[in-house]
């Protein structure tokens, strides 16, 4: 999957930063707010509602191990519970398992191992049923919505007409997702192309979206798997 960036950070001091088997600090003064996964009739996800936002700060922490008492931020549970959190991802190739789905105008790159299980990728029969059939407006229309709706830039599309990457404009942003409907808290949603630095301090690969895990489960530390889903991801 390509490098994605909307904005150009390298003047400001936007960072995440991975403290070795402890909390993300951010600091730069990233706005964080909170946002819920809505559903339609048919149980599909299908709108990000606002929920919360959080006063701005210049620095905060937030949990990876998903036992804090004041999430989303860190309260040193990790501490207590000897948290794990050795990093897996490799830094500049952290989604080694994509694949290209060809249509008659869009093209899917879809980096599976960068699930978060948001799910608005299931609506109208799915995106992947939608890219065979995109030369009919309206599905191509729902495509690329659900494409752009995928937090954790698991689904890109291309458009075969103007070769361009048809990717959603953020600005720097942090939003921590909240899924009530299955009862779990979900991930750590990095918008705009934030820098994030390991405990190593090796820069991971800058992306437009990405999620972070922040349950403490994900085999693909830092980034989310879908390891909070209760289900097995698709």
């Amino acid at each position: 999957m390509s490098t994605i960036k909307n904005n150009d950070t390298t003047d400001k001091n936007f960072m995440i930063t991975i403290c070795k088997n402890g909390p993300y600090l951010i600091s730069g003064g990233i706005p964080l707010s909170q946002k819920i996964i809505k559903y339609d009739n048919k149980w599909d996800s299908c709108e990000w509602q606002d929920d919360r936002t959080f006063p701005k700060k210049d620095t905060y922490a937030l949990c990876r191990c998903g036992h804090s008492k004041d999430k989303p931020f860190c309260d040193s549970s990790h501490i207590k519970i000897n948290f794990d959190g050795t990093e897996t991802a490799h830094p500049t190739d952290y989604n080694k398992n994509t694949i290209r789905l060809d249509g008659p105008t869009l093209t899917l790159l879809d980096a599976k191992d960068l699930c978060a299980s948001a799910r608005f990728c299931h609506r109208a029969g799915g995106i992947w049923n939608l890219i065979l059939t995109s030369d009919k407006p309206g599905d191509k229309h729902i495509a690329i919505e659900e494409a752009a709706d995928c937090p954790s830039g698991r689904l890109v599309l291309i458009d075969k007409t103007t070769k361009k990457t048809t990717e959603p404009f953020f600005e720097p942003s942090i939003i921590v997702i909240e899924d009530p409907s299955i009862g779990v808290h979900g991930p750590i949603w990095v918008r705009g192309g934030i820098p994030i630095e390991s405990a190593e301090g090796k820069r991971y690969a800058t992306q437009n979206r990405v999620t972070l895990c922040r349950c403490g489960k994900s085999q693909n530390k830092p980034f989310c798997d879908s390891s909070h889903y209760p289900e097995e991801k698709q």
